[in-house]
């Protein structure tokens, strides 16, 4: 299996970068270490705009007007869905739970929030009320997640303590899910966000951010 192809790798505006999610004009990234989101504008490396979280972000997605941001609250790690925009900023009374208390990203398809369970090794399409609505079983624990028209693409793993880490598809064109690994990445990362043209990703251990497409 051949590599991801690294177009660009660049130092996180903020240590411990763990959230990824692509506006249409900037990537949204959520630091573990200062639990903050940032708006960077990807031409000049630059922060754009910053808000402080409920808890720490592990994952986010954009739903065309808003954000939904998964958030480990509490010094148990509750895991929350909240509702963010950069002009009002998170919604005081959206509180969605994770089911099972348990996510670790977030992808939208243009009707519903998908959520990916690490450990449960699954992703889960969500009602607007967080119920479970489908659930896809993975052949890996899922750590980035992003939609791209039918198709959801997942930074995936068997060992979160090596650099064998890949990105795998899910098709959801066809009756029954495709589930194909694509390339192998070969550094440990997190969340993944897409940009019309390429990939975004996370090397979390480095606090860099990395730019890539599928290997030729």
């Amino acid at each position: 299996m051949k590599e991801i192809q690294e177009l660009q790798r660049l130092f996180s505006p903020s240590p411990k970068p763990q959230s990824l999610a692509w506006d249409g004009s900037s990537l949204w990234m959520g630091s573990l270490a200062t639990k903050r989101i940032f708006q960077i504008d990807t031409e000049t490396w630059s922060v754009k705009n910053e808000a402080p979280t409920p808890g720490s972000p592990w994952g986010m997605t954009y739903l065309g007007n808003e954000f939904r941001i998964l958030c480990g609250e509490t010094s148990e790690d509750y895991r929350i869905l909240r509702r963010f925009t950069p002009e009002t900023g998170f919604d005081p009374d959206y509180k969605l739970p994770c089911p099972d208390d348990t996510g670790s990203q977030l992808g939208y398809d243009g009707q519903r929030l998908h959520l990916s369970q690490w450990y449960n090794q699954r992703v889960l399409a969500l009602t607007e009320t967080g119920q479970i609505e489908s659930s896809i079983p993975l052949p890996h624990q899922p750590c980035g997640q992003v939609i791209v028209e039918d198709r959801i693409y997942l930074i995936t793993t068997d060992d979160e303590d090596t650099d064998c880490y890949y990105l795998t598809r899910v098709d959801l064109g066809s009756p029954e899910p495709k589930i194909d690994d694509l390339a192998h990445v070969p550094f440990p990362a997190r969340a993944l966000a897409f940009d019309g043209e390429s990939f975004w990703t996370n090397h979390r251990a480095a606090d860099q951010i990395v730019r890539f497409k599928l290997p030729d």
